[in-house]
């Protein structure tokens, strides 16, 4: 199991260009969890010096709603450095990093940031980062990934890429499987699994997306990026526990400790046995409640 680390709250990640004033200007009013500034794929080459130079302003703009600012760097090293030195600033919680491929890839960045983080004068480690792998390469090195660093609190399987990496199409039936070792490796880690099992690339389909949320937290998922401002409140309601959910948990908790108290180890709630392991991920429900409360609150603020 990977070391404990404070890890963030990102139910819903949307994309948003960092060249795309009118879309930076509505990402603080989308209720997204944390808002990606992309400087990789939605912003042409000629244009990626143009979004560098622009990206502590969106940053600024986009956080107005209460949103983590996370910036989407690009892949060859000679885009990445200077996209890391435009983006490290107080305003940036996190940094997702495209096609990573090994740990010592992840390590090689760190490095990075916490040079300029030491320049800017931020606190060392204050840069998060979400690893992004989209390799079949990289597939096999899931885990070490996950490790790889303390920076490291979220993990994706990028579908689109990975399918093109593999030579499939990106459908749930073939993704299921590289999916469910990604939230293997991020648990083991002790880092978030984030995504679901089908395409980023479909979101005209809300219903369908919904259900595709709904089974992919079943499967381990606690959140996702997405394209289009109509998929955040899909993925915040999804990927929150729901009102009979936390009901029930609250139920778990005061039986099992009252249990305790008189000194039963195990005990039946609606003619199911509750032992360690449920009240364990019955706590786990109500925290994450608590810290969905707690964001939703501040940002009301």
């Amino acid at each position: 199991m990977g070391e404990k680390r404070e890890l963030p709250l990102w139910r819903s990640m949307l994309f948003v260009p960092a060249i795309a004033r009118k879309f930076v200007e509505g990402a603080p009013k989308r209720g997204a969890d944390a808002i990606i500034l992309d400087l990789e794929d939605s912003v042409p080459s000629a244009e990626k010096p143009r979004a560098r130079s622009v990206l502590q302003e969106a940053a600024e703009i986009a956080a107005a709603g209460g949103a983590d600012i996370v910036v989407r760097i690009n892949r060859p090293l000679r885009l990445a450095i200077p996209d890391i030195e435009a983006a490290i600033s107080a305003r940036v919680t996190a940094l997702a990093l495209p096609k990573i491929e090994s740990a010592s890839h992840v390590q090689l960045l760190a490095e990075v940031a916490a040079e300029i983080e030491t320049e800017r004068g931020l606190a060392e480690g204050h840069t998060r980062f979400l690893a992004m792998v989209e390799t079949a390469a990289a597939f096999f090195r899931l885990e070490e990934i996950a490790g790889a660093h303390p920076r490291v609190v979220a993990m994706t399987l990028g579908a689109e890429d990975f399918a093109t990496s593999v030579g499939m199409v990106p459908e749930a039936e073939g993704l299921f499987f590289p999916k469910q070792q990604m939230v293997i490796a991020a648990r083991a880690g002790g880092i978030m699994p984030m995504g679901f099992v089908g395409s980023i690339a479909e979101f005209r389909d809300l219903d369908a997306f919904r259900a595709t949320i709904r089974r992919s937290r079943r499967l381990g998922f606690v959140g996702a990026p997405c394209i289009h401002p109509s998929q955040v409140p899909i993925l915040n309601q999804e990927f929150a526990p729901s009102a009979e959910e936390v009901a029930h948990a609250e139920r778990v908790v005061a039986a099992y400790e009252k249990a305790t108290v008189d000194g039963v180890g195990a005990i039946q709630i609606d003619g199911r046995m509750v032992d360690v392991p449920i009240v364990e991920r019955a706590r786990a429900l109500l925290a994450r409640r608590r810290a969905i409360a707690a964001r939703e609150a501040a940002r009301e603020t």
